[in-house]
């Protein structure tokens, strides 16, 4: 059998425990969910381990490695094997699409696009990271090379919208000091959080530095938690309750 691509992060070797981490915040699922309009059949691409699937409707999972479908919930319906690019549904057959922080990982951008309207009646909502606002979290003061990694990962917004075929409402999503979904952002008021092994493990971009310049971040951040110096620039963060950060909903209504 053909393996299907699991596109640029290798999630069979590396994607043990994201669940742990990267589970889904309420309030940016009750903006996806929102997003949805009254869908009752919704596709999930690139579903990983079922964030931000609504609850109370049918959903369609499609998910490439088989390590990310094993951490999906008991409650939550199996996902299927497949891949942006080769979506194995007829032709406007689901009411809804969804894709959350998941295009940076197809290997063909403008044809998992080109599925998504293929076989979508209404809403499509894509998930991501704006590349352009990256730098409104203070992260790439001490991992530049990490903004770098990021910037070359991400699609432009405006090619994700064109790809969905234009007319798209392009929404900020603001996080919140307590979010619960582990990507980078959502530790703006948390910095020690980045000292843990484990969160840097749920964010794949951490996967792509050269040997040595993670443990030289870390160094450098633990160091300035240690001194004060981080606290002098950005403490008041700890208390900020939302940060409007890089991440943003593509809708297609």
């Amino acid at each position: 059998m053909t393996r299907l691509s699991t596109g640029d992060f290798d999630y069979d070797a590396h994607g043990e425990g994201y669940a742990r981490q990267r589970r889904a915040d309420p309030r940016i699922a009750a903006m996806v969910h929102a997003a949805l309009g009254p869908a009752r059949t919704v596709l999930n691409v690139g579903a990983g381990a079922g964030s931000y699937e609504p609850e109370d409707r049918h959903v369609i999972a499609i998910e490439p490695s088989p390590a990310m479908r094993a951490q999906r919930p008991a409650h939550l319906s199996p996902a299927i094997h497949g891949i942006a690019e080769k979506l194995p549904l007829d032709d406007l057959s689901v009411d809804a699409a969804m894709a959350t922080l998941t295009v940076h990982h197809w290997g063909d951008l403008a044809t998992g696009l080109a599925e998504l309207v293929r076989v979508t009646r209404g809403p499509i909502v894509v998930m991501t990271f704006d590349a352009d606002e990256m730098d409104r979290l203070w992260l790439g003061e001490y991992a530049p090379e990490l903004f770098a990694v990021e910037r070359g990962r991400y699609p432009a917004i405006a090619h994700i919208a064109a790809g969905l075929g234009g007319g798209c409402d392009v929404r900020p999503v603001p996080i919140a000091l307590d979010c619960t979904d582990g990507f980078t952002d959502a530790f703006y008021g948390r910095p020690e959080r980045f000292l843990d092994p484990a969160i840097r493990k749920s964010q794949s971009a951490w996967g792509f530095l050269a040997p040595g310049v993670e443990d030289r971040i870390v160094s450098a951040l633990a160091a300035d938690l240690t001194s004060g110096a981080w606290d002098a620039k950005h403490g008041h963060l700890r208390t900020q309750p939302w940060f409007e950060g890089a991440v943003r909903l593509v809708v297609r209504p």
